[in-house]
């Protein structure tokens, strides 16, 4: 070496008359609070898998069906594969089977979510301390701007549904029988109180105005002509006009 060692390098550290260094926790102590620490920090790494989030913050349920989603409706269901899913949605396929046990199953769930938020919607505005015509208006008018929100799972619901095994299938049909059973049920109750006109049966209208918002994804795209809320107006509109006595 060519200059002296410094002293703080090779003097032993103070010690206690009974030889423990001093100013250091024992080894002991130290152990426990970085088991500690690694514990904690471990914990919130199975805090986030059991909640199923992502870096991001976003549930991995809903990255994958919104991938899934996107995917079904760009190029169909058959043509998307789970590896295409999952890359998309940033997950890996053990994710995707962790929360639904198959393709099949992402399929079923794109379709039945809208349809859940279309049922509690319409049960509320059913349910509402309202007229009949006001009630009957506003769930018309929903349903349009629902199905307009969420226009790739109607065109996926139509295009895709016969890939679906028959009990699923009559799955998704029978929430969606019940959605329509729902909004007959105000028409009806508006015919028996002298509201509606009974000249054609609650039935057809049913299916004169379903018949339109079935359609909306074939023709309607956003940043035309008409925005979302008149689409829904006019329909709602042509609704109740057909409605009147």
């Amino acid at each position: 070496m060519t200059g002296p060692v410094p002293v703080e390098i090779l003097a032993d550290p103070p010690r206690a008359a009974s030889g423990k260094i001093l100013g250091r926790e024992p080894r002991s102590l130290r152990w426990t609070a970085y088991a500690r620490k690694s514990m904690d920090s471990t914990r919130g790494q199975v805090a986030t898998v059991a909640k199923g989030m992502e870096g991001d913050g976003t549930p991995v349920p809903q990255r994958l069906l919104a991938a899934a989603t996107r995917l079904f409706a760009e190029q169909g269901y058959d043509r998307t594969s789970v590896q295409e899913i999952v890359e998309a949605a940033g997950v890996t396929k053990g994710a995707l089977y962790h929360y639904f046990g198959s393709k099949e199953d992402l399929l079923q769930e794109v379709y039945a979510r809208v349809l859940r938020l279309q049922q509690e919607r319409l049960d509320a505005y059913a349910n509402a301390d309202a007229p009949i015509e006001r009630r009957l208006r506003d769930a018309a008018a929903d349903v349009v701007v629902t199905t307009i929100d969420n226009l790739d799972d109607a065109a996926i619901f139509f295009r895709s549904m016969h890939h679906l095994s028959p009990e699923k299938n009559k799955q998704v049909r029978l929430e969606r029988r019940r959605y329509h059973e729902r909004f007959r049920a105000l028409i009806e109750e508006g015919q028996r109180t002298g509201v509606f006109s009974t000249a054609t049966p609650a039935d057809l209208v049913v299916d004169y105005h379903f018949g339109s918002v079935h359609h909306l994804s074939t023709w309607y795209r956003p940043g035309g002509p008409l925005s979302r809320q008149e689409v829904a107006d006019h329909l709602a509109d042509l609704l109740l006009r057909a409605l009147r006595p």
